[in-house]
């Protein structure tokens, strides 16, 4: 241990916290990988094309977020948590009862989307005072989701032009 910064004695409850809100990260990009899958498997019809192509690259992006707050847990002392602490909790990710239902998918993707923005916003004010090297890593996986939704918001602008949704 040193003596300073996130990994000293002196921030074990910090940094404890800091491990909590990582897993529930974690969580949720793991989740939103799940979900991605389903949504780029089961849609049908010329226009759900686009949409499943943007997901199956989205997986990978996802992924590999669930993969960095892993190494930061590890990092900061903590467990990364097995499959059996895993809950549910992205039930507008759960697939349509219509598989051509393509906005269904889309307004699923942006409230994913939007959950993530939202929590690492908060994840990023509370380290900012006690744990930049996390702050750094989580603003840009923050640059990522906002980007995501800004893609899929647009995909939903052009529905709603058509009357499709």
């Amino acid at each position: 241990m040193t003596d300073r910064g996130i990994l000293s004695e002196d921030m074990k409850a910090e940094r404890e916290q800091v491990v909590e809100m990582l897993k529930k990260a974690y969580w949720m990009e793991i989740e939103t990988v799940m979900s991605y899958i389903t949504n780029s498997t089961n849609p049908d019809g010329i226009r759900a094309q686009e949409i499943t192509n943007s997901l199956e690259k989205d997986i990978q992006e996802e992924l590999g977020h669930a993969q960095q707050f892993a190494a930061r847990i590890k990092e900061l002392y903590g467990v990364v948590p097995g499959s059996a602490e895993f809950k549910s909790e992205q039930s507008y990710l759960q697939p349509p009862g219509e598989q051509t239902d393509i906005t269904h998918v889309i307004k699923g993707v942006i409230e994913a989307e939007s959950g993530a923005i939202q929590f690492y916003n908060e994840v990023i004010e509370f380290c900012s005072d006690t744990d930049p090297v996390t702050e750094d890593m989580v603003i840009t996986i923050l640059r990522d989701e906002e980007g995501h939704r800004r893609l899929f918001e647009g995909f939903l602008r052009e529905y709603e032009a058509e009357g499709k949704a």
